[in-house]
């Protein structure tokens, strides 16, 4: 009995471990959305996450919706310094995410200052 329930519990644990490793290093989609960085902030009342938003159309009619990791201190530096001006992000798109990373599946690896194609200098 001890040996049977073992087993059942190694095999729930193998499984979770496989699942995480998955998601975390199987990444579905990557690239770059560029626009405005109208929101970035680090919410949630257990799990303490950093989250932003930036506005891709005219009137903030199209919004994009990211996460960071903690562990992205350099990423995070960048965003809280650029809020409000045009940027161009550079993101990997999980499968899924769990409550201490974040409210979505968009990571965000890179952050560049760029300038906005609506307000080009001639």
């Amino acid at each position: 009995m001890k040996k049977t329930l073992f087993y059942i519990l190694g095999a729930i644990f193998f499984l979770f471990i496989s699942y995480f490793a998955f998601v975390y290093y199987v990444p579905y989609s990557e690239g770059t959305r560029s626009g405005e960085l109208i929101k970035f902030s680090r919410k949630g009342v257990i799990f303490k996450t950093w989250e932003g938003e930036i506005s891709q159309g005219i009137s903030g009619a199209q919004i994009f919706q990211f996460s960071v990791l903690d562990r992205d201190k350099d990423v995070i530096k960048k965003l809280q310094e650029n809020e409000g001006k045009y940027v161009k992000l550079t993101y990997v798109e999980r499968y899924a995410t769990f409550i201490f990373w974040g409210d979505t599946k968009y990571f965000i690896q890179n952050v560049e200052e760029t300038n906005s194609p609506h307000f080009r200098d001639r």
